[in-house]
């Protein structure tokens, strides 16, 4: 079984990122389980002081779930053309773990106009050490479309390519080197 930990950028009720996320658990094929890691709120502001042996709780919790994953699922707004503060925050308390680099990546990205993001985003996880499985990461047209995860999950326009990306980070993930 592969174990992906799903990562939203957005805080927000009811985000399109967050969605996007739940429904790509739910067309997970039958050997790839996804977990929402809903705790990137509660980090503490990153501080260098507080990142020693005994990092805060929820620091330790995110690096045990960040470990414990085979891959990252990540889908995350842009926010006046960057990357959310409380993403970015919760990236920043990754960069000095042993848990992240060579993490293997795929981004989901729900909107086309968060290009800037994007681009933000993939050069911090690059820098971070992460593998970012291009063939597995994609974007969708999702804005102000409301749609729940499970009728996400029933639109072909959504569900095919999402289905086509998890398996290609699948593959991915199963393919050494």
């Amino acid at each position: 079984m592969i174990t992906l930990l799903a990562l939203s950028g957005s805080l927000r009720a009811g985000s399109s990122n967050t969605v996007l996320l739940e429904a790509a658990a739910l067309l997970a094929p039958p050997d790839l389980r996804i977990t929402l890691y809903e705790g990137i709120g509660s980090l503490p502001h990153f501080n260098p002081d507080l990142d020693g042996d005994m990092p805060p709780e929820s620091v330790r919790e995110l690096r045990r779930r960040i470990g414990a994953a085979d891959g990252l699922l990540i889908s995350c707004p842009e926010y006046a053309r960057g990357i959310p503060g409380s993403f970015k925050n919760a990236l920043d308390w990754l960069v000095g773990s042993s848990e992240f680099p060579g993490k293997k990546v795929a981004l989901f990205n729900a909107s086309p106009r968060a290009s800037e993001a994007q681009a933000a985003l993939r050069l911090v996880l690059r820098t971070m050490s992460a593998e970012i499985v291009e063939e597995a990461s994609i974007t969708l047209p999702l804005l102000a479309t409301r749609l729940e995860p499970k009728a996400m999950a029933r639109e072909p326009g959504i569900a095919e390519p999402v289905v086509a990306a998890l398996t290609a980070f699948a593959r991915a993930i199963a393919t050494p080197g």
